[in-house]
């Protein structure tokens, strides 16, 4: 009897964690959930339905607004039934992609999507829905400047780590972009008076979607950050500086934006909608006409009339006139000018994240290879003459870590500059909400390190997906490490208008433009005053 149990106990003991591990599995949720019952929920103008991946409701694609061209936005038409909403909604036409760098766009990994005029839709990531909890909302402006991009350009801007991290709602948004967003007719009828700033007038339509629907995703409508990089920090710095905007955001961060420094004047932007027209020999008594044409066609007649205006204006002895796409100086979405104390009151009360990344720009135009010292001294010499060896020990000084060739000439010394002009105008207004100022310097390994901290290289970090854009971080130890850092300064700037995270980050004073507190995110996060501030003064002196 003994010897006949023995058997059967090994083949228990044998069966039990087979059985213990099958059961584990069946109360472990799938991947990915998606049907008619799942991820459903309201908007304003209709059910949505979206999927649960990795227990993070996403929603793709949903339109917040609707706008004939060149006309302000409207609420969007109405559905009845539950509108599957599980893929991504169009970008707005751009310029078309004929050629690539091929190791930059290894790193870029860039999506195009599809394109489509009516392009006012954005994106949702939330933990959980209609649960009562006030979530912080974070919602992202893509680069590309006034002209190009999308919310799904790059693999970066995939909002379900963050949203999963922080337990914040993340959206993000595509919107009118260059001739089709930013042509100033104004002067052809009252019908066209926010043409100018259409582009703009979208970013508020989503805000103010978001202020009407956010709560069923599990969002505080009160509590809204709004975030983007280079032409997303542009496009934040402009809704900061409109009273349309007053009000539907609590926190902004600028990311290697900081490159508005003013708005373009109607004299020019009129002028460059006059010389559209004329390319296309169109009277002024025609311009509803403009609906009609192509949008190939009307694109290269812009852009001829931007270069012909700029050409004039230099004939002309007009020095500074932008006349690229940007936001328009309008006198009702922008009544002053940047810079102006009543256009700063305006976000008096709005705390600012800002900073850049170490090298932006300057990975794309490499040095020589083989380059010694000597040669880099020899270059710098005719730049700076006498001051060479100055300069040498002032970029020492803020970058200690220098050592080769190249990293004295590879470092940015545009943004930069910029972005402290911005943290300087805001954090010098008296009663103003605090300032944080970043500079990001962490090197990618990636490709033999030609990358560096490459413009868009912080994207990553700051949302978390270092696994999702390995081609760019290399997806390390070291990257996922530093992600955690500044992923969690994100999240608790979005939650409490402050970016220090106890026990993960030195302490992270308000910046002021006497003690130019400034975080470095790198391997060693480290807090400094006025790191770069002996090379920049240098620089600006220079003849």
């Amino acid at each position: 009897m003994k010897r006949n149990l023995l058997p059967a106990l090994l083949l228990l003991l044998y069966l039990c964690p087979t059985a213990a591990f099958s059961q584990k599995q069946k109360k472990t949720p799938d991947p990915l959930l998606a049907g008619e019952e799942i991820a459903v929920t309201n908007t304003e103008s209709g059910k949505v339905k979206g999927y649960i991946h990795n227990g993070i409701f996403t929603y793709k694609g949903i339109p917040y607004a609707k706008a004939d061209r060149f006309m302000a936005p409207e609420k969007p038409t109405p559905w009845k039934d539950v509108r599957s909403s599980m893929a991504y909604g169009p970008g707005c036409p751009i310029d078309a992609t004929t050629t690539v760098n091929d190791a930059f766009e290894f790193a870029f990994n860039h999506d195009l999507g599809w394109n489509n005029e009516h392009c006012q839709v954005l994106n949702v990531w939330t933990r959980n829905l209609n649960d009562g909890k006030k979530r912080p909302v974070m919602v992202w402006f893509h680069g590309g400047g006034f002209t190009a991009g999308s919310s799904i350009e790059l693999p970066s801007y995939d909002g379900e780590n963050l949203a999963r991290k922080g337990d914040v709602v993340v959206v993000t948004v595509n919107h009118r972009l260059n001739v089709l967003g930013f042509m100033d007719l104004s002067a052809y009828g009252d019908k066209y008076k926010g043409s100018g700033n259409a582009g703009l007038l979208d970013l508020v339509a989503s805000l103010q979607w978001v202020k009407q629907n956010i709560a069923n995703f599990g969002g505080d409508p009160d509590n809204v950050t709004i975030f983007g990089q280079s032409g997303g920090g542009g496009k934040v710095t402009c809704l900061m500086n409109s009273p349309v905007a007053k009000g539907l955001f609590q926190k902004a961060i600028v990311e290697s934006g900081s490159y508005i420094t003013a708005f373009t004047e109607k004299s020019v932007s009129q002028r460059v909608a006059a010389a559209t027209l004329e390319e296309l020999h169109i009277p002024a008594a025609k311009v509803d006409s403009l609906q009609k044409i192509p949008y190939d066609v009307l694109n290269e007649a812009s852009k001829k009339a931007m270069r012909k205006v700029a050409a004039d204006l230099k004939k002309e002895g007009v020095k500074g006139a932008n006349t690229g796409w940007n936001a328009v100086l309008d006198g009702d979405f922008l009544p002053y000018q940047y810079g102006d104390p009543k256009a700063m009151e305006i976000g008096n009360n709005v705390p600012l994240l800002v900073g850049t990344v170490k090298n932006e720009f300057t990975p794309f135009i490499p040095a020589p290879k083989n380059q010694s010292m000597d040669d880099v001294k020899a270059s710098l010499t005719k730049k700076y003459g006498d001051k060479t060896d100055a300069y040498m020990a002032a970029v020492k000084k803020a970058y200690p870590n220098t050592s080769t060739p190249a990293g004295y000439t590879d470092m940015d010394l545009s943004f930069r500059p910029m972005a402290i002009k911005q943290a300087d105008l805001k954090s010098g207004v008296s009663g103003a909400a605090p300032v944080y100022m970043y500079l990001f310097t962490w090197q990618s390994p990636v490709n033999g390190g030609i990358y560096k901290a490459m413009h868009c290289m912080d994207i990553a970090f700051q949302f978390d997906n270092i696994s999702l854009c390995e081609q760019m971080t290399g997806g390390g130890k070291a990257a996922h490490a530093l992600a955690e850092k500044v992923s969690s300064a994100w999240i608790n700037f979005a939650r409490t208008g402050n970016p220090n995270v106890t026990g993960v980050l030195p302490k992270w004073p308000a910046y002021t433009e006497k003690n130019g507190a400034t975080m470095l995110f790198d391997n060693q996060c480290a807090m400094r005053e006025h790191p770069d501030g002996d090379l920049l003064k240098l620089v600006a002196a220079k003849p």
